[in-house]
């Protein structure tokens, strides 16, 4: 028998956390965020989900033309642009989107002979400080685009480095002020809004919102959950008990012993571990579910295995149900507990781990 590692993805939830994003944007196109391998659910079974969208926003060219020969018609936006000239005959090919950040893909462009047109979404760095032109450049840069004749559309972008915050919007406001002051004599689109101004800041939802983390069903705050915003897990990782260890006051778990039992307890080995892309770092406490239970797990995270209590899980055997997070299990909690983001989980699952739908 395999082992009872899976990953259940919800398309339904998928779908419903769109129609979420719609509500919040009514008069917005939503270009849904797929980078990552869709933040692992699978990039063509997340576009499936997603087909209503009207663009998909990735990393990788591989991805996009992958999308394209898939029959997808929607605008591709390649969320770092293309790396060198040799890209461009791709991006022509396949009619793909290019965000432009520097001025080398800007001396690239004037150098190669389209024989289309190129729609480029134009960013400007309006405090982030990642990506993007300074307000200082961004007006000769645009510039530059326009008296390309192999340009076609252009979009003006930017992007929040503190929407999440819900408790301070002046950064927000701030930044949407140097954005709005950079291109105010241009009638061109705009978009600015992620997942955490979408739902936080109208004023910043423009003609395109690029939604992410609450597409996949996690809240992009850290004091409001997921529920409350009407999003749907997506993804529910899960397992089953495999053995069954009954300790004495004084046992320890796992390596390092960093858990001693202070009393009887019994304990529940899961297949699951850091290969699986269950966080190494999680530690004692992290919440668990086990036979519908809330509980936690113990002792350090292994390759492949890893300790829950089942002091209040009195029926619980081996095989019995195990969900690391999902449905039940806010993926938020898991990852506050192992201090890290519910991006990063969603992101970390290997290949060993069975997807199923």
């Amino acid at each position: 028998m395999s082992r009872p590692i899976n990953a259940l993805i919800d398309l339904s939830a998928l779908k419903h956390n769109l129609s979420v994003v719609r509500r919040y944007a009514k008069c917005a196109r939503v270009m849904a965020v797929i980078k990552a391998d869709a933040y692992g659910h699978g990039l063509l079974r997340a576009a499936e989900a997603f087909s209503s969208a009207d663009g998909f926003a990735i990393l990788e060219i591989d991805a996009a033309i992958h999308l394209r020969e898939a029959g997808y018609q929607h605008t591709i936006l390649l969320i770092e642009g293309f790396f060198s000239k040799s890209e461009l005959e791709l991006f022509e090919r396949y009619q793909l989107s290019a965000v432009i950040h520097n001025s080398k893909q800007l001396q690239m462009l004037s150098a190669y002979k389209l024989s289309g047109k190129l729609n480029v979404f134009l960013k400007l760095n309006t405090g982030m400080n990642r990506l993007g032109f300074t307000p200082e450049q961004f007006l000769k840069a645009l510039e530059t685009l326009q008296s390309n004749s192999a340009i076609d559309q252009i979009t003006l972008m930017t992007h929040f480095a503190c929407a999440d915050n819900r408790n301070d919007r002046k950064e927000v406001i701030e930044q949407l002020q140097c954005f709005n002051s950079v291109v105010t004599n241009y009638d061109l689109p705009c978009s600015l809004a992620n997942s955490a101004a979408t739902l936080q800041y109208p004023e910043t939802h423009a003609d395109w919102v690029r939604p992410g983390i609450m597409l996949y069903g996690a809240s992009p705050f850290s004091d409001i959950s997921a529920s409350e915003l009407d999003l749907r897990p997506s993804m529910t990782f899960t397992s089953e008990i495999i053995a069954v260890q009954n300790l004495n006051a004084g046992d320890t778990v796992g390596y390092g012993q960093t858990f001693c039992a202070k009393q009887i307890m019994r304990v529940g080995i899961v297949a699951g571990g850091y290969a699986d892309g269950y966080p190494r770092h999680a530690p004692t406490g992290t919440p668990v579910l086990v036979n519908g239970v809330r509980t936690r797990i113990i002792g350090r995270v292994s390759m492949d295995m890893l300790h829950v209590d089942l002091s209040k899980v009195a029926n619980a055997g081996i095989g019995s149900p195990v969900v690391f997070w999902g449905k039940g299990m806010p993926v938020e909690e898991v990852a506050q507990a192992a201090g890290t983001i519910s991006y990063d989980l969603l992101c970390s699952l290997t290949q060993r781990v069975k997807i199923k739908t």
